[in-house]
C-alpha cells in the first residue's frame, strides 16, 4: 500500500470515527428523552394564569416523591391522587399546599421496583373537576447504585454503541478492516450490559437477571440479543462483511427500543417481580396506610369527578 492511499485511508477512518460518535450521541439523547422514566412535563392555562408541571416518573425507593406545580396564582385548588400500581386500592387525594411560588404534595415512597400511578386534579372556572396534564403518570421507585456502577455500565453501553456504528460504516467499505472492531464491540456489550448492566439492577431492583430463561424483562432480553448478534458476527464476520453489518443494524433497531420500557416490576400481591417467571425475593411494602400519608385532615378517598 503506498503512503498515499495510506494516509487517505486514514483521514477516511477518522471521518467514519466522527460520524459514529455524532450518530450515538444522537441515540444516546433519544434513548433518554423516549424511556418511560423521562420526566413529563407541560403547561396550561388555569383562571387565565399559565401553570406549569413537571412530573418525575421515577424515584429513590423508600424516600416520599414530590409533586410540584409552578404557579403564581395563590388561589389555586389542587389536588394530588395516587394509588399503587395494578392494585384494587383506592385512590387516596391529597390538597396541595402552597410552597414558594407553586404547590407540593408528596406521593408516598415505594419499595424498589414499586410503582405509584398519581394525577393532579384542579377545578375550573365553572368548578368542573379537570386532569392536570395526562390522566395518570406512573412512578417507578428504584434503590440508590454506587456511582461507580452505574458510570461503567454507561461507560461501556455508549461504547459499545460507538463501536457499533463505526463497525457498520467499516463494513460498507470494500476492504474493511473488522477483526478489532467486532471483537471490541463483542466485549464491550458484555461488559457493559452482561457485567456492569446486571449488577446495576441488583442495586435498583434486587435481582441480577429478570430476561431469557428467567423472566420476561425487555431491557436484559435486548442485551442478550446484542449479544447474540455480535458473537455470530465474531465467528462469520470472514466469511462475508455483510454478517458484521447485519450484526450493527440489528443492534442499533434494538436499541432504539426505549431503555427501562417493560422493566422491572414490583407485583404488591406476590412481594415478587412481575417480570420474572419464578418467584423473587418478597420486597413488597405494606399498603398504603395513614402512616405513610399526610396527615387525616389533609386527605379523603378519591371522588367521582377524578376519571379512572
Amino acid at each position: 500500500m503506498s503512503a498515499d492511499t495510506a494516509m487517505k485511508r486514514s483521514q477516511n477512518s477518522l471521518l467514519l470515527w466522527i460520524v459514529a460518535f455524532c450518530l450515538t450521541l444522537v441515540i444516546a439523547v433519544f434513548q433518554r428523552v423516549t424511556g418511560p422514566t423521562w420526566p413529563v412535563r407541560g403547561e396550561t392555562m388555569i383562571n387565565g394564569r399559565a401553570v406549569q408541571y413537571r412530573f418525575l416518573r421515577s424515584h429513590t425507593a423508600h424516600t416520599p416523591l414530590a409533586v410540584r406545580i409552578r404557579a403564581d396564582d395563590p388561589g389555586l385548588v389542587l389536588t394530588l391522587a395516587c394509588r399503587r400500581f395494578r392494585t384494587d386500592d383506592k385512590w387516596t387525594e391529597t390538597r396541595m399546599r402552597r410552597d414558594g411560588n407553586g404547590y407540593v404534595a408528596m406521593v408516598p415512597g415505594q419499595p424498589p421496583a414499586g410503582k405509584i400511578e398519581y394525577r393532579v386534579v384542579f377545578t375550573n372556572e365553572v368548578k368542573n373537576p379537570q386532569t392536570l396534564g395526562p390522566d395518570r403518570v406512573v412512578a417507578r421507585f428504584k434503590g440508590r447504585v454506587p456511582a461507580i456502577w452505574l458510570i461503567l455500565h454507561i461507560l461501556f453501553m455508549m461504547t459499545a454503541i460507538l463501536l457499533c456504528v463505526r463497525t457498520g460504516l467499516e463494513s460498507l467499505r470494500r476492504q474493511p478492516r473488522l477483526e478489532r472492531l467486532v471483537g471490541f464491540t463483542l466485549g464491550a456489550v458484555i461488559l457493559g450490559g452482561l457485567v456492569f448492566g446486571p449488577v446495576v439492577q441488583k442495586f435498583a431492583f434486587g435481582d441480577l437477571w429478570t430476561g431469557f430463561p428467567l423472566g420476561t424483562d425487555l431491557t436484559d432480553n435486548k442485551t442478550l440479543l446484542m449479544f447474540v448478534f455480535w458473537l455470530t458476527a465474531l465467528f462469520l464476520y470472514r466469511r462475508s462483511r455483510w454478517w458484521a453489518f447485519a450484526a450493527a443494524l440489528l443492534m442499533l433497531i434494538v436499541t432504539l427500543i426505549p431503555h427501562s420500557l417493560a422493566g422491572s416490576e414490583l407485583d404488591y400481591e406476590s412481594g415478587g417481580l412481575r417480570n420474572k417467571f419464578s418467584a423473587s425475593t418478597p420486597t413488597a411494602g405494606p399498603r398504603m396506610h395513614s402512616a405513610s400519608l399526610p396527615p387525616a385532615g389533609n386527605r379523603k378517598p378519591l371522588t367521582a369527578p377524578v376519571r379512572d
